[in-house]
């Protein structure tokens, strides 16, 4: 707890965030190019789905994202309602439009997968429509922190609606268990996938490389938030002189 109260001073975090922005960003892209080419182009093509199997590359990677990028708002926003840092509701704000992006592209590519394998582009079942719930919660939240910052609002509102939205979440990862849907039931566990390995082992590149590339984006846009504000508190003081 004393290591993340340290790590929350903005000094410290800049110190670290500085050197590992670029690590992160350029790491993921080399990984996720690598897996994309691999998957495309190393892999076989499944029995039923033929090629369209290899839109689960980009597919399961922007899904894992655009849950997990809500998991961290949430987190964030729980740490600013309880020890008021204001790193952390920067941290809420700048995890929300990467998560956003990625719940797009996996609605987009969950679609473009979907039409040759059910024969429609969408179906209201409750994995696709509990997805995007969240991509419109990303929406709102996005929308609502702007208007809070604008007004000169204290931040509770969008962290206690960045919290308050974590509860989408266990409806979207059990949503294939609880309804009977088009969509498939969980294919990868902890310890086994139903996947053959001859076409898994790109996926592990891809879910790594864009995992790396949304760290190194928000902590870019952290430090781009940062460097906002001390301008700003530096224009203030000048105007007051």
């Amino acid at each position: 707890m004393a290591a993340l109260h340290a790590l929350a001073n903005p000094a410290r975090f800049l110190k670290i965030a500085q050197p590992l922005t670029p690590l992160l960003f350029w790491a993921g892209v080399a990984l996720a190019l690598f897996g994309a080419w691999a998957g495309l182009t190393q892999t076989p093509a499944d029995y039923l789905q033929k090629e369209s199997v290899r839109i689960l590359y980009i597919h399961v990677p922007a899904a894992w994202l655009g849950m997990g990028g809500w998991s961290g708002v949430a987190a964030a926003s729980l740490g600013f309602l309880i020890w008021r840092h204001p790193l952390a509701s920067i941290a809420a704000r700048a995890i929300a439009p990467a998560g956003a992006v990625f719940a797009a592209i996996c609605l987009i590519s969950g679609s473009i997968w979907g039409r040759p394998t059910w024969g429609t582009w969408w179906e209201w079942d409750g994995r696709l429509t509990s997805m995007l719930l969240l991509f419109f919660i990303y929406i709102a939240y996005i929308a609502l922190a702007r208007a809070d910052a604008e007004r000169g609002g204290d931040g509770r509102l969008p962290a206690l609606f960045g919290v308050a939205g974590s509860v989408l979440l266990p409806i979207i990862r059990y949503s294939v268990v609880w309804w009977n849907t088009l969509h498939q039931g969980q294919s990868i566990g902890l310890t086994s996938s139903s996947i053959d390995r001859t076409m898994l082992w790109p996926l592990f590149f891809t879910l790594g490389g864009f995992t790396l590339l949304f760290a190194g984006v928000v902590l870019m846009r952290m430090r781009a938030a940062i460097a906002t504000q001390k301008l700003e508190a530096r224009m203030r003081r000048m105007a007051s002189t």
